[in-house]
């Protein structure tokens, strides 16, 4: 698993799913080395890197971070390389912040996944529940999708909405659909677990879900 902040959906999943059906949690990336989600992640016993990027590279303005990385290619290399040494199978990305390099996501081909506080194709990238407030949506939501090399642009596997037609904060929807986040980025895991999820071959931008 890959994640920036909290870790609130790390969190989920070590409760809900990890040592459950065959799935273990086996490794926490970070691109930032006091991220909570690596204290989370070492509190239950599952192995954690930090992998910052600092582009100072001028030494007499302090240079680099020991141990960081001067460009992202460089990071997401080392950052695979790391994760396929411990024999992961599947990327989950919860609350990671940054975008993955062509190169990472070679290494690990429609097995790495999202969360998303929209619902996909509306509102990608960063800011999303303050895209649709300012949009003045009455409906929000939540999508698990598949990543590739676009901006939230992999294919949808969940897909939850939520209605919130009075609401006017970002907090307000935030926590109305963190559960939802929860809920759903759990039970993608399991699904992918159980090799429930493929794509359909005469749509690859459909996921079809074995029941």
């Amino acid at each position: 698993m890959l994640a920036s902040g909290a870790g609130t959906n790390l969190q989920a999943i070590l409760d809900r799913v990890h040592g459950h059906e065959g799935v273990e949690v086996v490794a926490v990336g970070s691109d930032k080395p006091r991220a909570p989600a690596l204290e989370r992640a070492q509190t239950a016993g599952v192995a954690t890197a930090a992998f910052p990027v600092e582009r100072r590279a001028d030494p007499t303005r302090g240079g680099p971070a020991i141990g960081a990385f001067t460009d992202r290619t460089a990071r997401d290399e080392a950052m695979a390389a790391w994760l396929a040494e411990r024999g992961v199978e599947l990327v989950v990305l919860a609350g990671y912040m940054q975008l993955l390099s062509p190169g990472f996501l070679a290494r690990f081909p429609q097995r790495v996944i999202n969360v998303h506080p929209a619902l996909l194709p509306a509102f990608p990238g960063i800011g999303a529940v303050e895209q649709a407030l300012a949009h003045g949506v009455k409906v929000f939501g939540v999508t698990v999708h598949f990543v590739d090399e676009g901006v939230d642009t992999g294919a949808i596997i969940l897909q939850r909405a939520v209605d919130l037609p009075e609401a006017t904060q970002p907090e307000t929807v935030r926590t109305a659909l963190r559960p939802v986040e929860h809920e759903l980025l759990c039970e993608a895991v399991r699904l992918i677990a159980r090799d429930a999820v493929r794509l359909d071959p005469a749509n690859p931008r459909r996921v079809l879900i074995a029941s």
